[in-house]
């Protein structure tokens, strides 16, 4: 009995060790934490979340310049207040649920609604169904004749050019159906002796990991920085030419 007693502490501890060391193999396992400025050194952010912030930024800024004496409600703002600053009708109709909503781009001079999202397919579905939802809760509250829609024929492109050159990011959007704008980043490859614009005739590829990992909070704060026409972030040497510079 003793010696059956032995073994079976034995086991137990044996089982404690092989738990703490896969446990310590799994924390090993985890992708590096950023010492990008802004980050906290424990953040699970996924790594994409910066290109998602600064395209939908972007394209609500852009939109903002395309359209300089309309309404335009951004994503800071909830349905409640689309309704009631826009002018839309009784926001205290709305849902308890919908109040909160915020879509990306709300248009309350023309009544254009859209929804941001990557440029691939369970996303496009993704941003349909939220623009639907969007745009029932609205059209249930608003006058008969301030109703929304789906925005169409929304679509651009800008060039971030890092360290004078050495990479160029491209950011595109479109809006292939009513409500849904969609946005994909890609790459072209470091060209020296070209300018930005020949650069940017090479084939563009994906983006890679280590250069969104390098360079996808700055890409944040140089968008913004560069329609703010404020001070450039620290780190960043290059340029934004946004869509009116391109053509």
């Amino acid at each position: 009995m003793k010696e059956r007693g032995s073994r079976t502490r034995s086991t137990w501890r044996l089982a404690g060790f092989l738990v703490i060391v896969v446990a310590a193999l799994g924390a090993q396992a985890e992708p590096p934490s950023s010492k990008l400025p802004g980050r906290q050194p424990d953040s699970k952010e996924p790594w994409g979340a910066f290109l998602g912030r600064a395209a939908h930024d972007a394209i609500g800024r852009e939109y903002r310049v395309r359209h300089p004496t309309n309404v335009v409600f951004l994503n800071v703002s909830k349905l409640y207040d689309i309704v009631e600053d826009g002018k839309l009708g009784d926001p205290n109709r709305l849902a308890e649920f919908a109040r909160l909503l915020r879509p990306d781009i709300a248009d309350t001079t023309d009544l254009l609604l859209f929804e941001i999202k990557p440029d691939d397919e369970e996303s496009r579905r993704e941003g349909r169904e939220q623009a639907g939802r969007y745009l029932a809760a609205l059209n249930e509250v608003v006058e008969p004749d301030k109703k929304l829609v789906g925005g169409t024929g929304f679509e651009g492109f800008l060039f971030l050019e890092f360290e004078n050159g050495r990479a160029l990011w491209k950011l595109s959007w479109r809006t292939p159906e009513p409500g849904v704008t969609l946005y994909r980043w890609s790459y072209r490859r470091k060209k020296p002796t070209a300018s930005w614009k020949e650069q940017a005739a090479q084939k563009e590829e994906e983006l890679p990991r280590e250069e969104i990992e390098q360079r996808g909070e700055l890409a944040e704060q140089a968008i913004r920085a560069a329609y703010e026409r404020g001070e450039r972030p620290k780190g960043f040497k290059g340029q934004v030419y946004l869509p009116v510079d391109c053509h």
